[in-house]
């Protein structure tokens, strides 16, 4: 079936993804960051069908070196890059706007924005038919924050995902006639570590009566919608950004 690229799949809404991915049959390469530990742990329980490999995607140089990593599996497996989930990403913690370090918003928008640009820039230069490849599916990860804003909490974050969803929009357009589809999922209030992280580990539990479906949502339920985007099920589908979270 080909490899799967998958950023930032080591922990939560990225490691459901890998575990998905593996389990349709898919092989994965996927990044991390920082925490070798999980990496491992998740690369143990994948039966030899997924391989990490540290990364950090504010640095383009980094970047480039995972897909040569790619281009090589492919040499040595035979197993051709079919998909990128872009998925890597930082809130930078909350902050109003006028208190907010301009480094923080830079870090932000370096991982979130840029990084999200140059995986999927380089993706394109190996799926495209019109450069040689076979085609392929893009699924870049967004936010409800987008949509909602984040207001009091992290503007520069929901700044940040409103951009992976013009990205989204306008490289569907640009790629649909080279076999390639380019879509995002948009996970509202997921139960993940990412509220701890960004300094409110009550946070998911304090705004689940304000979604629809009374609960937060779980990471296997937003790599089910990943995987919906990266199967031939969906393959009328393109530039589109799909919400899973419970109607929020």
């Amino acid at each position: 079936m080909g490899t799967i690229l998958i950023t930032g799949g080591s922990r939560g809404i990225g490691a459901a993804i890998v575990k998905r991915a593996v389990a349709d049959g898919h092989s994965v390469l996927f990044t991390y960051h920082s925490d070798r530990a999980a990496a491992d742990r998740l690369v143990a329980e994948c039966d030899g069908r997924a391989q990490a490999t540290r990364c950090d995607v504010a640095d383009p140089a980094q970047i480039a070196a995972v897909f040569a990593l790619a281009d090589s599996l492919k040499a040595r497996t035979g197993e051709p890059l079919t998909g990128l989930v872009n998925n890597a990403g930082i809130t930078g913690g909350f902050a109003r706007v006028a208190d907010l370090p301009i480094d923080t918003l830079r870090g932000v928008l370096a991982t979130n924005v840029e990084g999200c640009f140059v995986a999927a820039q380089l993706a394109v230069q190996r799926l495209s038919t019109a450069r040689g490849g076979a085609g392929g599916s893009i699924v870049n990860l967004s936010s409800q924050a987008a949509r909602l804003g984040g207001g009091g909490e992290w503007v520069h974050y929901a700044a940040s995902k409103a951009a992976v969803d013009a990205l989204t929009i306008g490289l569907a357009r640009e790629v649909g006639r080279e076999g390639i589809r380019v879509n995002a999922v948009s996970p509202g209030l997921i139960d993940t570590d990412i509220h701890a992280t960004a300094g409110d580990p009550d946070r998911v539990h304090r705004l689940a009566d304000g979604v629809p479906l009374g609960r937060p949502g779980a990471a296997v339920e937003v790599a089910d919608a990943v995987a919906w985007l990266l199967s031939d099920r969906s393959s009328y589908v393109t530039g589109t950004i799909i919400p899973v979270s419970g109607g929020r």
